[in-house]
């Protein structure tokens, strides 16, 4: 006798597309490797030792706290990894490693853990990490090392074997004995903010600037940006959304006075504006999902970053408005709700 057919009622989704969260976590870190590698080359085995260090840190870190919660290992996921990498990436090259330490278990424990995991935290964990450790050792975070500098693949940054606890010791005399050329200790958007000198864009573009590890070549970010939105593992529009309100909003203090403030083109290439943009703003957990959401937390993200940039006493402001615009997530969803047809609005 022939079974009977059966109809399962199931909540939606009910159409599946062929990726799964683990195949767009591993897509991310193919997209950030060219970034990781081109770190290294430009500043030698310190970016190298920051990468391992803080990225194994975030592995063990999440291992810790699975363990702790009774779940079962989520390594495989590899969002760890990309906590890891990102949170590197952020920190100047010759960070100390105890101090990158410390970021990666508090990106991990605040960021993750405290909110119960993948697709649970609030705030993009990487950043949070680079919050605390900005918090906690600002003189260590605005430390910065020339790129390419002469013997960067056998010799650390003084800064990175500090040991724990331990203060970093000065750079000024490596630095003058490894560049030929005069450094000033500044990044781009430092040299704008403080000397009104503005970085030629070519170097910015390409890389050949200091800064933080993992933001100085805009075109490596955007490759990897737009191999993930072609393959349709982030939502384009808030990168581009985001870059667009940075410029857009440079653009009026430029006309308003060019010799004060930066050009847009500068603006959008310098920092970790980029990197924020298509690897940061776009975190599907932090990020809205209506529509009109999507618009206004992208925009005020670009637009939060230009005032920080240019009124505030930091250098940067992608950090703060990333974290920001997580924070407003749930409010931006609750008011872009759409109207559900034959809903009768409010006061009518």
């Amino acid at each position: 006798m022939s079974k009977k057919p059966t109809i399962e009622l199931r909540t939606s989704p009910h159409a599946h597309a062929g990726e799964d969260v683990v195949v767009i976590m591993r897509n991310v870190v193919y997209a950030l490797l060219p970034i990781c590698a081109f770190t290294v080359w430009q500043f030698g085995i310190s970016a190298l030792a920051l990468l391992v260090v803080v990225t194994l840190t975030c592995l063990l870190s999440e291992r810790l706290f699975n363990a702790l919660s009774g779940k079962s290992s989520s390594l495989g996921d590899w969002s760890a990894t990309i906590t890891g990498l990102l949170l590197a990436m952020t920190l100047p090259p010759g960070f100390p490693l105890w101090m990158g330490a410390v970021a990666a278990f508090v990106g991990v424990a605040l960021g993750k853990a405290m909110f119960g995991g993948l697709g649970m935290n609030a705030m993009n964990p990487a950043l949070i990490g680079r919050a605390f450790v900005q918090a906690a050792f600002p003189v260590a975070i605005t430390t910065w090392t020339p790129a390419f500098f002469d013997g960067r693949f056998s010799q650390f940054i003084p800064t990175t074997l500090t040991p724990p606890f331990l203060q970093p010791p000065g750079v000024t005399d490596w630095v003058s004995e490894v560049t030929v050329d005069a450094f000033s200790g500044a990044t781009p958007l430092a040299l704008q903010k403080f000397e009104g000198v503005v970085t030629d864009h070519l170097d910015m573009l390409l890389g050949t600037t200091a800064g933080s590890a993992g933001e100085t070549s805009a075109l490596l970010i955007l490759a990897g940006g737009l191999y993930l939105a072609a393959r349709r593992m982030l939502d384009w529009r808030i990168p581009v959304l985001v870059l667009v309100g940075a410029a857009v909003t440079a653009g009026i203090f430029y006309m308003i006075d060019p010799v004060k403030y930066p050009d847009p083109l500068f603006v959008v290439l310098s920092g970790g504006l980029m990197l924020g943009a298509w690897f940061m703003a776009s975190d599907m957990v932090g990020s809205p999902v209506t529509p009109l959401g999507v618009v206004i937390y992208a925009l005020m993200i670009g637009v939060i970053t230009v005032i920080i940039r240019l009124f505030g006493g930091l250098t940067e402001g992608v950090m703060y408005a990333i974290l920001l615009g997580n924070a407003a997530t749930p409010l931006i969803d609750q008011i872009t709700q759409p109207r559900v047809f034959g809903e009768q609005r409010a006061g009518k």
